[in-house]
């Protein structure tokens, strides 16, 4: 291999915006798995099943335990943003990464062929495995290769690989973990044995990634960091080294600063930061949301024993008078941009058509547990109250003061949802659970099902339903409980 050949500029700046997005990528990833740090092979999710743990908190058998309470705080050195309640930023950061990080990866395949460049990267014999190993054996043995520098045949190798099959391995069991696409296309989740075995090799491959990173650093710098590094900063063996040197040195700190910069920013301004970086998630979102409507097939998937419970069921006197008496007394109001103001009791909901169905539930933190529902479609309810033209969104109010529920945030517990998002029978107001009336802790007397967002849309504890046009005159104006007080986005179809 001829070690003297010229990198062309694509292919370093590419190296160097590889590696911005790869720490931003890692980092708010970092920041996601905290939300829950444990990872399982099954999509039932029960307390003791998991593979991975990483947290020392245990599920309580003495009282009501629920899936935020297992939530951890990692430091901003390892985590993007590293703040309580960071989940919704690090899923903005993370998912503004992973649109750089796949164009730069596009734009580096692209220039790879049309420059002729994959000769270096695409191995055309067989005799580069013997290759690879013997200087593997060298790496073992401190014997570095001297044929190829550090780019010999065990690199070429190792890169192809990486290339070739990790990263779109990487980006194939991300979109695994979609509920969008899991309800459009459930039998491309169980490519990879289901929702949660697609998260634990999601995390497989990132270590595989910052494992190959540290091998690659360590490698260039057995053979020379100054002579390696003038390879790939200023595109020859021959350049000056001391200036390879400082200009790696530069971007390895401009790196850092970016990250640091990303940090403070959103610890500091954290809904400037969300409504910066939810312009670019947001239409990826909704996109998503409206193509991949939720399949009708029925699924054959086994029923979870465990379910987590996410949210306290309200605490006032009113919700707990009405569930002593089976909400005999509780009425759903339809309200707003309606031409007939509606309200129904559980009995008046029962009577309507009924839609029943075997759900497999994602929530946002990356748990997932399976269901059996059974209540009326939205759209059928929001017909018999006749939306006006004007109508754009659908404003589900639940009856969970969040004041006295939970340890942060304040106000009822509320979610916009598009109203084009409604229309098809992914969308109805679950009453039953598993064959039976719904339980308080999830939902009591109704909650909202949509198969293709994350969990947290589908607002438990239901009392009203309010048709609006515009939602930035309700809370703070971001379309929910969870998107004003954590910076989640409205539409959540990743």
């Amino acid at each position: 291999m001829d070690t003297a050949l010229d990198y062309p500029g694509w292919l370093r700046a590419t190296h160097f915006l590889n590696f911005l997005f790869l720490t931003l990528l890692v980092r708010s990833g970092l920041q996601i798995l905290s939300a829950s740090p444990r990872l399982y092979l099954n999509d039932h999710c029960r307390p003791g099943s998991e593979v991975l743990k990483f947290s020392r908190r245990e599920v309580p058998k003495d009282k009501l335990w629920t899936a935020s309470d297992l939530e951890e705080t990692w430091s901003p050195v390892i985590a993007l943003p590293g703040r309580p309640h960071g989940l919704g930023l690090g899923r903005h950061w993370h998912f503004v990464a992973v649109v750089g990080w796949i164009l730069t990866g596009a734009v580096y395949l692209v220039l790879l062929f049309a420059a002729d460049e994959w000769r270096r990267l695409v191995p055309t014999s067989w005799g580069i495995v013997p290759d690879a190993l013997r200087a593997l054996e060298g790496y073992l043995t401190f014997d570095p290769p001297a044929e190829g520098g550090a780019y010999n045949a065990l690199q070429q190798l190792s890169y192809f690989i990486v290339v070739f099959m990790v990263a779109p391995l990487q980006i194939a069991t991300g979109a695994a973990m979609s509920p969008a696409i899991d309800a459009r296309y459930p039998r491309y989740v169980r490519l990879f044995g289901g929702r949660q075995r697609a998260r634990f090799l999601h995390f497989l491959l990132t270590a595989l990634f910052c494992l190959f990173l540290v091998v690659h650093v360590a490698v260039v710098a057995a053979h020379g960091l100054g002579r390696e590094l003038a390879k790939i900063v200023l595109g020859s063996v021959t350049a000056d080294h001391t200036l390879a040197l400082t200009l790696a040195g530069v971007g390895v700190l401009g790196v850092i600063v970016l990250n640091v910069l990303a940090t403070l920013v959103s610890v500091r301004h954290p809904k400037t930061t969300r409504r910066a970086l939810g312009t670019l998630i947001a239409p990826l979102e909704l996109g998503l949301t409206r193509t991949l409507r939720p399949s009708l097939r029925k699924r054959t998937i086994p029923v979870s024993e465990y379910h987590w419970v996410n949210g306290r069921p309200p605490a006032d006197d009113s919700y707990l008078r009405s569930a002593a008496n089976g909400f005999a007394d509780w009425r759903l109001s339809v309200e707003g941009l309606v031409a007939r103001p509606c309200s129904f009791g559980l009995d008046e909901l029962r009577a309507m058509p009924a839609v029943q169905r075997r759900s497999l539930h994602h929530c946002i933190q990356g748990w997932s547990s399976i269901a059996d529902w059974r209540g009326v479609p939205v759209q059928e309810v929001l017909e018999r109250c006749e939306l006006l033209p004007d109508a754009r969104f659908a404003v589900f109010w639940g009856m969970d003061d969040k004041s006295r529920t939970d340890t942060f945030g304040h106000g009822l517990f509320y979610e916009a949802v598009r109203l084009d998002i409604l229309r098809d029978g992914g969308a109805f107001l679950a009453y039953e659970m598993n064959g039976e009336p719904l339980p308080a802790e999830y939902g009591a007397p109704l909650r909202l099902r949509l198969d293709n967002q994350l969990g947290f849309k589908m607002v438990k504890w239901l009392a009203r339903i309010e048709i609006v046009t515009d939602i930035r005159d309700i809370g703070e104006g971001h379309g929910g409980w969870r998107e004003d007080q954590q910076e989640f986005e409205n539409v959540v179809a990743i």
